[in-house]
Order: structure tokens, then sequence, then C-alpha cells
């Protein structure tokens, strides 16, 4: 599995230095990666915004 971003990258070689992960796990993802020029961070996706009715958030209407 590739690395996504540079934060997660660095992330891992942390992660490697303090023993929580292999070097052959750390080799593994970062031969997946490749030469690829990588964002610094991955914004999250955004959430879909669904428009609801007067209706829906409990007002009334006038009568």
């Amino acid at each position: 599995m590739p690395f996504k971003s540079q934060a997660q990258r660095r992330k891992f070689a942390e992660l490697l230095v303090k023993g929580e992960i292999s070097k052959e796990t750390y080799e593994e993802w970062n031969r997946d990666t490749g030469r690829k020029r990588l964002p610094e961070r991955v914004k999250p996706k955004a959430k879909s915004t669904r428009k609801t009715t007067s209706r829906a958030r409990g007002k009334t209407r006038k009568r």
C-alpha cells in the first residue's frame, strides 16, 4: 500500500525508529509509493450537505 502524503511517510518513519513497525513494512510501503510527488497532507473528503426542508427541521408553517 503506498503512502498518501508526506505526513504519513514521516509518521511511519517515526514508528520505525520507535520499533513499533518493522523495517520490512516501512520498505514495502516506500517501495509501493515509488518516486511519486506526495502532498504535504491529504484533505478529508467533504461531507455531503443534504438540504432539509423547514418542516424537517421542526418548524411549522403559518396558516
